[in-house]
């Protein structure tokens, strides 16, 4: 064969499938996600991530793999499934909410972590610090303590005449007492009073709707932790059962019939987070990488919910909505 016929079948070759014959010749990357729910209920998160590794060349069944485990409402089991991934060889691990983090941070000094976001990434022994996380954790915060203030200013305004509030979270998790201080000091400078309603099982969720009815509560905040998360579904009803006005830490609350949500995009954290996988498995060090903010807040209104509660909201606080559940 002549040399130019060569050099035209070679040629031909590389331009059929440039991305089979990279692929061929690429590390498969191992990436292990401790989750707080099933994935068939993160679906927008796990594809707002998928987007931004396959935006940065990584695709699934071809350079990449995921091992995917969820704690599905009981966080004791953050420590096993840390180790579970560990022992898959997992060449990072993306963690939601303080808990996993830790339980991550915990089970391996060396393997890198990127939290897709944590409550309060600060004085829970993950980083050191916002700006130079030092060891083998970085990510993004969730901004949920000054965050859950802003969520009694937003009931107020949605309902002028509450008196009483209720703050429903879990405190074993390290990064509730602030969410409930905030929530305190917003609630006094309005003029209500609050009232904390610590759970720790499906029960005492159960449990703490009662109490509201007993203690006549008018409005409800509910903060973010892998028990909410779970129980999404049940706190959701209960609120409407007992025609609470309620305002939640995330849209995915709102999309169940939740009345407001007001926190940052989690879709939008996990977008961010391919970036850091991306920089680590090019050979960053996590603990070089500043731990980032959120950029992007949303308040989702669902207007279904506000009509079976009778509650006309203010043409101020729907104008101010990035979305309106109709």
């Amino acid at each position: 064969m002549r040399r130019r016929d060569l050099l035209a079948v070679f040629g031909a070759g590389l331009t059929v499938s440039p991305v089979s014959a990279w692929t061929q010749t690429s590390r498969v990357y191992r990436l292990g996600i401790l989750e707080t729910i099933p994935a068939d209920r993160n679906a927008p998160n796990l594809a707002a991530l998928r987007r931004g590794l396959q935006e940065r060349g990584y695709i699934e069944g071809q350079n990449l793999s995921i091992e995917y485990r969820s704690a599905d409402g009981q966080g004791e089991r953050f420590v096993q499934l840390a180790d579970e991934l560990l022992h898959l060889n997992v060449d990072l691990i993306v963690t939601r909410g303080t808990p996993a983090a830790k339980a991550a941070k915990a089970a391996t000094e060396t393997t890198p972590i990127v939290m897709a976001a944590i409550g309060e990434p600060l004085g829970v022994g993950v980083v050191a610090s916002l700006a130079r996380p030092g060891g083998n954790v970085t990510g993004l915060s969730a901004f949920v303590t000054e965050l859950a203030g802003k969520r009694v200013e937003l009931m107020k305004e949605a309902f002028p005449s509450a008196v009483r509030i209720a703050f429903l979270q879990n405190m074993g998790n390290p990064v509730a007492p602030p969410q409930w201080e905030a929530t305190e000091a917003a609630a006094k400078a309005l003029g209500l009073s609050a009232e904390l309603l610590d759970i720790r099982d499906e029960t005492d969720i159960t449990n703490a709707f009662t109490v509201m009815a007993e203690r006549k509560i008018d409005a409800l905040s509910v903060g973010i932790d892998w028990l909410t998360q779970a129980n999404a579904t049940m706190v959701v009803d209960l609120a409407a059962t007992y025609r609470l006005v309620t305002a939640y830490p995330s849209r995915e609350f709102a999309d169940q019939g939740g009345l407001l949500a007001y926190g940052p995009s989690y879709p939008d954290l996990y977008y961010r987070a391919a970036g850091f996988i991306d920089k680590i498995l090019k050979g960053k060090r996590p603990g070089d990488l500043p731990v980032e903010q959120p950029t992007k807040l949303e308040l989702v209104i669902n207007l279904k919910t506000a009509k079976a509660l009778d509650l006309t909201l203010p043409p101020a606080i729907l104008a101010r909505a990035d979305e309106v559940i109709e």
